[in-house]
């Protein structure tokens, strides 16, 4: 074979030529499909005052907030896209069809500035008119953009109704994002992003709501196919899987990998391989949450014991664990430090591991070799929300009414650490749960959950088979 030979054979698609016949057949003959007239962005009446609070915060600045791109998993297969969370925020566009748009705030006065976003509108079906004898053929030969691979978008008029924005051909950029501060490069724009979303707006409790409210549905779900699971080789991705479905059905998907980890697997934090079976003696911690279609996500972990019963050992474990968590959730009001929930739940625990001869007092931070991460976080778009915020706005400052957030202690006993009785190791165990801070304090969102043992018990009770 000669080297011109293989070359010939070497395509970058397993497609067939189009001729010049089909190339002319594929521009005929469609009927008009508009979009309703009527169809809107759900987030379309809360966004320019998101963008209004953004422009103030940098009079006379170019910003450039790119949706993102898309990321190849394999040869020519991408990734699922989802857009910058910042992105989402200020246009409400959600879907997978933004990879590649760019929302910019062209300076309009002093203190004023204009949205335009770039896109890359609906491909014409017909000839292309420009004299060269070519036809358009984007619509059913782009793989990665064309409407017959993977979907409709809208055109220009369509995005401005749907959006209220001002758009654009994503081609009059050239290519190339333009001069201005954008959020990759620039720390202060990525920070005002952040510190922006700090404090819900009431359509974004409702959103945070809905989370919620189909993770809790999830997580039925998962107990109700514990038979099943407990019958696999891999009872903990059948757990996931189950967890999937249910995240997929009701919104855009999962608003982080799964972690279904049981036995000594609840003692890796992030425990996402999912590759163990599930033993009747053992805990499962299950942290899961569906992210609705406008991208907010729900963050919620139980720990379940398997057989429906807790052993007394691992109840011993679980009334730390829930103890700290009732301290921290007390701790959650307007005014509060950040940090205060956290620091209440570690004293508990301390406490705890102090009373049971794990430590020899409850002082200094020697807890934290059972308990290392921190026991709760910001949550929004981003199940790490708001995570580009400056310290003292976030990490060291004071809660406000609107921020959601979790409180989510846990206790991580080692299979292998000497320093704990036989009894104590591979018990991993956390409790999560979602918190609205609110005038009068907090409002647990996920209280449909069960958190005490005996509620846990009977919860799973009435879901599994008698």
């Amino acid at each position: 074979m000669t080297d011109s030979t293989a070359d010939r054979r070497r395509t970058g698609s397993h497609d067939l030529s189009v001729s010049t016949d089909l190339a002319r057949f594929m521009t005929e003959r469609w009927e008009p499909t508009p979009l309703s007239e009527e169809r809107r962005v759900p987030a379309r009446a809360v966004t320019p005052a998101r963008r209004a609070r953004l422009s103030a915060r940098f009079p006379g600045d170019r910003l450039v907030i790119p949706a993102g791109e898309l990321r190849t998993r394999s040869n020519d297969v991408d990734h699922r896209f989802r857009p910058y969370s910042g992105y989402a925020w200020l246009t409400g566009l959600t879907g997978e069809d933004q990879a590649g748009h760019v929302l910019v705030l062209e300076p309009s006065g002093p203190h004023s500035h204009e949205a335009v976003l770039y896109l890359r509108p609906r491909s014409p079906r017909t000839a292309d008119g420009d004299g060269d004898g070519g036809w358009n053929d984007a619509f059913y030969r782009d793989r990665r953009y064309g409407e017959f691979w993977v979907g409709r978008r809208p055109d220009l008029a369509e995005a401005e109704r749907l959006t209220g924005i001002r758009c654009a051909r994503l081609a009059e950029l050239g290519g190339a994002l333009p001069p201005g501060r954008e959020p990759g490069t620039d720390p202060q724009l990525a920070a005002a992003l952040s510190e922006l979303r700090l404090v819900k707006d009431a359509w974004e409790v409702e959103q945070l709501r809905l989370a919620v409210d189909h993770t809790t549905t999830g997580f039925e779900d998962a107990v109700r196919s514990l038979p099943q699971a407990l019958a696999h080789p891999r009872g903990e991705r059948w757990i996931e899987g189950v967890f999937g479905l249910r995240a997929r059905a009701e919104g855009n998907g999962l608003g982080y990998e799964t972690i279904a980890a049981s036995g000594a697997h609840a003692c890796v934090l992030h425990w996402t391989r999912n590759d163990g079976p599930l033993d009747p003696s053992d805990l499962l911690l299950l942290d899961a949450g569906v992210e609705t279609d406008t991208l907010y996500t729900a963050d919620i972990t139980r720990t379940l014991p398997l057989s429906g019963r807790f052993s007394p050992v691992q109840r011993q474990v679980y009334d730390l664990v829930l103890a700290a968590q009732e301290a921290g959730i007390a701790a959650v009001r307007p005014g509060a430090r950040f940090r205060d929930f956290h620091e209440a739940a570690m004293r508990v625990i301390a406490e705890g591991l102090a009373e049971w001869g794990v430590l020899k007092d409850a002082e200094g931070d020697l807890h934290r070799r059972y308990t290392l991460c921190s026991s709760g976080h910001m949550l929004g778009l981003d199940v790490h929300d708001c995570a580009q915020a400056r310290a003292r706005t976030y990490l060291d400052g004071v809660l406000e009414a609107g921020q959601v957030l979790t409180v989510e202690p846990g206790l991580y006993l080692q299979p292998d650490d000497l320093t704990l009785p036989q009894e104590l190791r591979g018990i991993g165990i956390r409790i999560e749960d979602d918190l609205l801070v609110t005038a009068e304090g907090a409002h647990l969102m996920s209280s449909a959950l069960p958190r005490t043992p005996e509620a846990v018990e009977e919860w799973m009770g009435t879901l599994l088979p008698g």
